[in-house]
Parts: C-alpha cells; structure tokens; sequence
C-alpha cells in the first residue's frame, strides 16, 4: 500500500489531532519570545560557569606545573628560591607573549574580538580564534604569577560560548547582543561568587540601562552562574570576615573621610595604570619581548616580596582576617602597585578588578590604623575601614557605586557594614568625578566604539534588525500545508505572500474553526484564513517608529516590508526593546 503524500491537501488524522495538540498547548502554556530569552540566559549561565571553572581548574594545573607547589600563589612562590621567582613570570610572560604575537597573525573580518564591542555596538558575534588565543595568554600570564585579574578571561569565555549559541540559533541581532551580556555577567558572578553585582556590573558598566528587558536576563544568567560555581567550590564568602559591628553613629566621619579619601586616590590609580601602558608603547619591543619583560619586573619584585604575585585575592583575605602591622601591608601595597602596573602596561591578557578590591582594602585599613591611633577611645576597627575602602575605591575606579556596593555585600556576606559602604562608596564616586569622567573601563569603551553610539543609532534602521529565518507560505498554499507548516515551523503566525508581495498573516488560532469540518479543508487556501488587517514595518523605519507601530499594533512578531510590499522579514517586539533597552543611555551620552 502508498504512503499518504506529504503535499496532499488532505489532513490526516493524526496530523489534526497533533495541531489541536499544538492549539492547546499554545493556549495554555504559551512561551513568548522574552520567556524564551530569559531560558537561554539560564543555559548561557550554566554554560558561562563551567567554563570559568575549567579555565581556573587549568590555571591552577599549569601554575603546580611550574613551581611544583599549590595553594595559594603567595605561599608557592614563598617555597621558590630566587631565581625562580624571577624565572617563572618571566617565561610566563614570554609565553603569553608569543600566544598573542602569532595569535594576531589570525584575521577576523565579521566578528568581535572583544565582549565590550560586541554588546555595545557589534553585531553580538565574537571571534572564536581570537577569544581562544586571549584566553590562552591570560592562562599563561595567570599560572606564571603575573598581577592581574582572572574576571578578564573568564568574562570573555562565557560571553564566546553565548555568541557561539547566538550565531547557531541565528538570533536576531539585539538578541545576539542581550545574549553575550548575559554570558558577560555569568563570567563576573561565577568568578566572584556574586550573581547580583554580576548582572549590575553588566547592566551599569557596559550596557548602561537597567531596563528589565534587557536586565530580567542578566539576572537570570547570573543567578544560575553562581549557583553553578557554589556547587563546584561551595557557598562559603568568597571574602569571609570576621562581623564588624557599628558601636556608634560617630563612627560614620572617619568612614566619610575615607570615601572622601579614595576619591582623591583613584584618579591616581587610573592614571597610574594608563602611563604604565604608554611607558611600555615606547619602548618599541615586540609584544612577546614587552610581556616577558612586565613578567620580569613582577619577578624582581616577587624576590623582595613574594606577595606581588597572583590576583591578589589571598591579599584581601589576609588584610580582612590577620593583616600584620601596617608597616609591612603599607611596603606589600607599594610592590603589588608596581607589580600591577608592569602587568598591565606591558599588554598581559586580564583584568585589574581584584587588584583593585586590593588596593581598596589596603587604604582603607592603613586609614583605620591612623584613625585608631588620632582616636583611641573611638574602638575604631581597622579591619572595617578595609570592607568599607574596597567598595569605596570600586565604586570610584569603576564609575558603577551600585555595583560595587552589591559586590561588596555578596563578597563578604557582612550586612553590618552596608550602610557605612553605602555612603563611602556614592562620596568616593562624586569626589572622583569631579577630577575626572575616566573610569576603569572607561577607555575600553570608548575604543571599542561607545563614542560613536548615538551617530550608530541614528542610521540604524528596522531592515538592520530584522530577522529573515522565516519563510512566508504562498496566498494559494491549501489548508494542508499550512497546517503542516505550523507542525513543523512551531510558530504562532504565518506570514502569506501573493506574488512575492505580502498580504496577510494566519495565526494558529485562525485554523482552529475549520480542523473539524473536513468537507471544508479541501476547499481552503491559505488566503481564506488569512487576516489581512495586520499591520506592518517598513524597511527604511526608525526603531522609535517601530516601537510606535508595535504600540498600535499590540502584536509580538510584525512582517518588514519593502516599499513595493515585497516580504523581505520579521522583527519581534522582544527584539527591539531589547535593543532600545541596552543602547539608549548610550545614545543620550
């Protein structure tokens, strides 16, 4: 016996219990497109977390492999003898080098290379070669003791694994941008435990909105990053502390002072890190010979005090729970800041975010002590001011104050120090400004295009939006196919074209009268179910004049059209919020 045709306009059985299937589905639990993105912002958390956690599983293997000890960097490099603590960040430095040298031989035409361009003007694509051979040199620079941060490349490989995800689901291309800033604050919450600061440090720094439509799915991905990384590692503060408690509302003037403090100092912070990068362009070495030689100084240092090594991470924890004498810390800050400059300036593949909380810490307890030596009967606690000049010196070198006074809760799970945090960190921000509008991230963003927003946005059009992985069905398609259409495309409408033009769209529920009456399906075309009042975008139209035809409309998903009513795509509403969501503080700068 012949198998039924698959073009027949016949239904058969199964295929209209199946589309009543769908129809019921579609009533009951419909998933709309923002539900659909906050999803894939879970599994881009999910996925941006384990790939922090090889990255630092691999950090630490390669680290045991060149000095033979683990535990903390300070505490290996302490074992060394002195010529390898030289040896080792300066071979280290040299390999990171010569990763990025014959790394950027790979040419890269459509895609980013860097998180911050993909998200605020890119197209959400970042460079998979590229972002792989920044990943490695930040793995050699990490594992050989260089002084910088692991939120850079952490950051970077999840936001990869969310543009690789984008690309194969051909997202639209605000979704493709809200889905690497997803994967940007996965990268952050998993590699500081911190799924709220995670998805501020995105929404305040690098989008610069917090939107919901946008900011729902930073959360989401947040959230799920951290509870991904605590089962791994566990859920204890990343910066666990003694509780400091608040004796007296007097104590609130020293902690004035020192927001007030931090804010002098990180414009010199920032000043220092950008001349330690101009200092090093001038020496006209090769990349590798630049690294090695960064490498080399933080070796030096490393043979005086082996505390210039690392993140710094083990140098927070210290100050916040056995610190020493302030001499000692004081000498420790003046290395770690040298150590730090040569990092960074020379080129090495990371971030200065821990280095930061470190010098923020350190201030603020060398603050303290000088404030419980001028007022002894106060019961100041020095330990305190360094909680509280971390948030302070963050929010200032950052420009993001909520951000780092979230973090700086989530870090430590101290709500006692909160309020003081509070008010230091939003003075030190002001006091910073007032010197100057450069932040810590600041120069990234304006090379990588931020500057150029609002003349971006501006010749943006919806034709620029829209997506075209949906195929119309044709005016004289039989009720069959357009059935069968909805059976295997899973979607709520249908777009019918009729001589290439649009005419009208079907939408699953349009179907629903006629699946019981046979006599009739074998009569209908697709134009006889059809609405032909929806209405339609334009290619040429502003994305403020989309928002306004969705406005009138009331509808999820609307045909884009060329002059002569040619189909040429689709935008959904989820899609342009989110795009207006994540570039319009952008646009007002």
């Amino acid at each position: 016996m012949s198998s039924p045709d698959p073009t027949s306009p016949e239904l058969t059985a199964g295929a209209r219990r199946r589309v009543h299937v769908r129809i019921w589905i579609s009533e009951h639990f419909r998933i709309s497109e923002i539900q659909s993105t906050l999803l894939w912002a879970a599994l881009i958390g999910f996925l941006g977390a384990w790939s922090s956690i090889l990255f630092k599983e691999a950090t630490e293997f390669i680290h045991e492999m060149l000095t033979g000890q683990g535990g903390s960097y300070v505490e290996s490099f302490s074992h060394l003898a002195w010529w390898q603590r030289l040896l080792v960040p300066t071979g280290g430095g040299l390999l990171a080098g010569l990763t990025l040298y014959f790394g950027s031989r790979l040419k890269t035409q459509e895609s980013s290379t860097d998180y911050m361009e993909a998200v605020v003007v890119g197209s959400g694509n970042l460079s998979v070669q590229v972002s792989l051979v920044k990943s490695l040199s930040a793995l050699f620079s990490g594992a050989s003791g260089a002084s910088i941060g692991r939120e850079g490349p952490l950051v970077q490989l999840s936001s990869l694994v969310a543009s690789v995800a984008g690309r194969w689901m051909k997202f639209p291309l605000a979704r493709r941008r809200q889905i690497v800033a997803c994967g940007a604050a996965a990268g952050i919450a998993s590699a500081y435990h911190a799924p709220v600061s995670g998805a501020f440090f995105v929404a305040e720094i690098v989008l610069g909105s917090l939107a919901m439509e946008s900011f729902g799915p930073l959360v989401v991905s947040s959230v799920i990053a951290t509870l991904t990384t605590r089962g791994y590692h566990g859920s204890e503060a990343l910066y666990a502390a003694p509780v400091f408690t608040l004796r007296d509302t007097r104590e609130f003037i020293p902690y004035v002072l020192l927001g007030i403090g931090c804010g002098l100092i990180a414009p010199l912070f920032l000043r220092f890190l950008k001349d330690s990068e101009a200092m090093f362009s001038k020496l006209k070495l090769p990349l590798y010979l630049r690294l090695a030689l960064g490498g080399a100084i933080v070796g030096v240092l490393a043979i005086y005090r082996p505390e210039v090594t690392g993140n710094g991470s083990s140098l927070v924890f210290g100050i916040l729970n056995h610190p020493g004498t302030w001499q000692a810390l004081a000498i420790v800050l003046a290395c770690k800041l040298l150590a730090t400059g040569a990092t960074f300036g020379s080129g090495a593949v990371g971030g200065v975010f821990t280095p930061t909380l470190f010098t923020g810490a350190a201030v603020g307890y060398l603050f303290g002590e000088m404030c419980r030596w001028i007022l002894p009967g106060w019961g100041l606690e020095p330990g305190a001011f360094g909680l509280v000049g971390m948030g302070a010196f963050l929010a200032a070198a950052t420009g993001a104050p909520v951000m780092a006074i979230i973090m700086l809760f989530e870090l430590t799970l101290n709500y006692q120090i909160l309020m003081p945090i509070m008010l230091a960190g939003v003075i030190s921000y002001y006091v910073c400004r007032s010197i100057t509008p450069q932040s810590l991230y600041g120069d990234a963003l304006k090379r990588k295009g931020q500057v150029a927003v609002t003349e971006y946005l501006a010749k943006l059009k919806v034709g620029d939006l829209m997506s075209q992985t949906q195929e119309p069905i044709p005016a004289e398609a039989s009720f069959g196919e357009v059935v069968r259409t909805f059976l295997q495309s899973r979607r709520e409408f249908l777009n019918v074209v009729e001589n290439g033009k649009f005419v009208g769209t079907i939408s699953l529920h349009d179907i629903k009268p006629y699946l019981d009456q046979p006599d009739l399906e074998s009569l209908l075309i697709a134009k006889d179910v059809m609405r032909d009042d929806t209405c339609s975008l334009e290619f040429h139209q502003t994305m403020s004049e989309a928002l306004h035809v969705f406005g009138r409309a009331e509808a999820e998903c609307l045909p884009v059209l060329d002059k002569d009513s040619k189909f040429l795509g689709s935008v959904t509403k989820t899609d342009l919020l989110l795009f207006l969501a994540g570039t319009s503080k952008h646009a007002e700068n």
